[in-house]
């Protein structure tokens, strides 16, 4: 069984700063790409952020700039600072990891249940 829970969310003003947090857990051989994504009521989910096993990065136009992921390969986590928030930041974020849960296993997509985040005065 593999989890990922996400920790974080809340409510922050326009201009806020805000961090998620994303921890795998369960039987784990190795994870590749981590990533945030986030969805609001009526449209797909978007990716916002990505991060390879070896720290490359990639970003959602919308967000470059302002957020910031990281990984912690030991603690099986994935981070996302997130600065300058803007009511347009409002949405549930979901972590997602790519996950070999043995040496001889497939690698899957895994999601968190999401957390939600809300930017308002």
């Amino acid at each position: 069984q593999v989890q990922l829970v996400e920790s974080g969310g809340g409510l922050v003003q326009p201009g806020g700063s805000l961090g998620l947090s994303c921890a795998a857990s369960g039987s784990i051989f190795s994870i590749n790409f981590m990533a945030w994504y986030r969805q609001t009521p009526g449209k797909e989910r978007e990716l916002v952020a990505r991060i390879s096993g070896g720290g490359r990065t990639n970003y959602a136009d919308s967000v470059k700039g302002r957020f910031t992921i990281s990984r912690d390969n030991g603690k099986r986590a994935v981070y996302l600072q997130m600065n300058s928030l803007k009511p347009e930041d409002t949405a549930v974020y979901y972590c997602n990891a790519d996950i070999r849960r043995s040496w001889f296993d497939n690698e899957y997509t895994y999601w968190g249940q999401g957390t939600p985040v809300t930017v308002s005065s």
